[in-house]
């Protein structure tokens, strides 16, 4: 992502304040200028479903890369407050499929260096669920992560965190197979020397 360009600037932009607030793409792509607060405390108004309002705060790294997709892009596209915030090179906004199509640029393009990616098939959304899993692991209480989301129950929240026990879990299989596997028939029990030889071996 080459971010000496207006268009990179903008989808640096773009990605980093989707991670940021684990907005849905829908409410990314209806910003407009004025949902923003670039000023302490940061902060970005969005619009989810049902027309309900929230709002999330903004970290100052993307700040920084906001204030530089603004101050990049053409100046013959005036920043207007009711203008979109992420547009195309002809001035309208964004669309879904346009979000899909970058994202899939750039992650063809980061595998070729780092091997995790490749042939993986990220969507947009995708970001959302980052942006959960990782406050999760950070400790952020279930009620926080789920109006820093915009979820409509608490309980659709918690799914991250099975989520997060299913990944875990599938970790810890291919390291030791033996972990977690149900015990075998006739072995219901374990006798503390074969515990202490497990917990060795771990």
């Amino acid at each position: 992502m080459d971010r000496r360009s207006a268009t990179g600037c903008r989808d640096y932009a773009l990605f980093a304040l989707m991670f940021n607030t684990g907005a849905r793409v829908q409410e990314i792509l209806d910003l407009r200028v004025d949902d923003l607060r670039l000023e302490p405390p940061y902060q970005v108004r969005l619009h989810g479903k049902g027309n309900k309002v929230r709002t999330c705060p903004l970290w100052p790294a993307t700040v920084q890369c906001l204030r530089a997709h603004l101050e990049r892009w053409p100046t013959d596209e005036p920043h207007t407050p009711v203008r979109a915030l992420f547009v195309n090179r002809n001035g309208r906004p964004l669309t879904r499929l346009g979000v899909r199509y970058l994202l899939h640029k750039y992650v063809t393009a980061t595998s070729a260096t780092i091997a995790t990616l490749r042939g993986r098939r990220l969507h947009p959304h995708t970001l959302r669920h980052t942006t959960a899993l990782s406050l999760l692991k950070s400790g952020v209480d279930f009620a926080t992560i789920s109006q820093w989301l915009g979820h409509s129950a608490l309980n659709v929240t918690m799914r991250y965190a099975r989520a997060d026990l299913d990944l875990k879990r599938a970790a810890l299989s291919q390291v030791f197979p033996d972990a977690i596997a149900p015990p075998k028939a006739g072995k219901l029990r374990i006798d503390g020397a074969e515990l202490t030889n497990w917990l060795r071996r771990l």
